[in-house]
């Protein structure tokens, strides 16, 4: 079965890539969750040049998203993505009268019919979420409304203190998720404000369906842990230690006397691939001692496992 969705999925790519959302970054073509991270910043920080401006990011959770879509609102807006019928009415009759069962050890439960939502672990699933949520999008300049599957993201462009386009957006966002049965999770929905004004007032706190937004500091965004003085510190810091964590298990293999291609392997997969995780997003405005610390940590490493002799120095 997965290889006929993978079939289907290639097909949706081709036709609907164009008339995607341009600021959803899953499956786009050379697109990448850098991307979207990078996107954000340059809104943020080409809007903060200039004089009486902060920015409000309000990073949105929702509640089980994958199994929330309807089947039969979901085949008209393929429909108007110009995916032929054929293929639309295919797609409700795979999410629709699904059944499902319990199993554990010898136990069985009795099975359940399903019509809403897309199978977990379902290769059409994430791109079936970002065509049905293709609609969603902010209408007011002022308020980008970023998305990636189903990790969605609302950045707020404000200028002296108008926030009236800001809160209509909001709105907008829980009613078009009632309209299309989403349902927002407040508990998780979180809010950053980042205000470098000297003396910035204290700011109305945001309210979706009569829940208090919570403010946080930090927040993982798309993998990058992005602060609110826009210092990348907090993510080194995690980046640092989880590479380090990983050197532990490569210097317990390299006591075995492995072959060095598979110590080379076990670095680059495991180590290398977390330090150069979203580099593009955040080593350009790393400081110094930031980059230091990496050196560092790159550095406990024996010669003879890097992968390149001159990485050390790529940091």
């Amino acid at each position: 079965m997965k290889s006929l969705e993978k079939v289907v999925l290639a097909y949706l790519k081709d036709i609907t890539g164009p008339l995607l959302d341009p600021l959803q970054f899953a499956y786009r073509a050379n697109g990448s969750v850098d991307d979207a991270v990078n996107m954000g910043l340059h809104f943020i920080l080409q809007h903060l040049d200039r004089p009486g401006t902060y920015v409000r990011i309000l990073f949105v959770a929702f509640s089980s998203a994958f199994n929330t879509i309807i089947p039969t609102l979901l085949q008209t807006k393929l429909n108007q993505l110009s995916v032929p019928s054929s293929i639309s009415q295919w797609i409700t009759s795979f999410l629709t009268d699904r059944q499902q069962l319990v199993r554990m050890g010898t136990l069985m439960s009795s099975s359940h019919t399903t019509n809403t939502g897309a199978p977990q672990g379902c290769v059409l699933s994430p791109l079936l979420f970002s065509l049905y949520t293709n609609d969603c999008s902010s209408k007011d300049p002022s308020v980008k409304l970023l998305k990636f599957a189903d990790d969605t993201t609302l950045i707020s462009l404000i200028q002296d203190g108008e926030e009236s386009a800001y809160r209509q957006e909001v709105e907008q966002l829980a009613v078009w998720c009632s309209l299309n049965n989403l349902e927002l999770n407040t508990l998780k929905t979180v809010e950053m404000i980042i205000d470098f004004r000297r003396n910035p007032p204290a700011l109305p706190p945001l309210s979706i369906m009569d829940s208090t937004v919570a403010p946080v500091e930090t927040f993982k965004f798309l993998g990058s842990i992005i602060s609110r003085d826009l210092k990348w510190d907090t993510h080194i810091d995690s980046t640092a230690k989880k590479a380090q964590q990983s050197l532990y298990f490569l210097r317990q293999l390299s006591k075995f006397n492995l072959l060095q291609e598979l110590l080379k392997q076990f670095y680059s997969a495991v180590t290398e691939s977390v330090l150069c995780t979203s580099i593009t997003v955040w080593l350009g405005s790393a400081t110094k001692s930031d980059t230091r610390r990496l050196q560092r940590t790159v550095q406990t490493v024996p010669s003879l496992v890097l992968p390149c002799p001159h990485f050390k120095n790529c940091i």
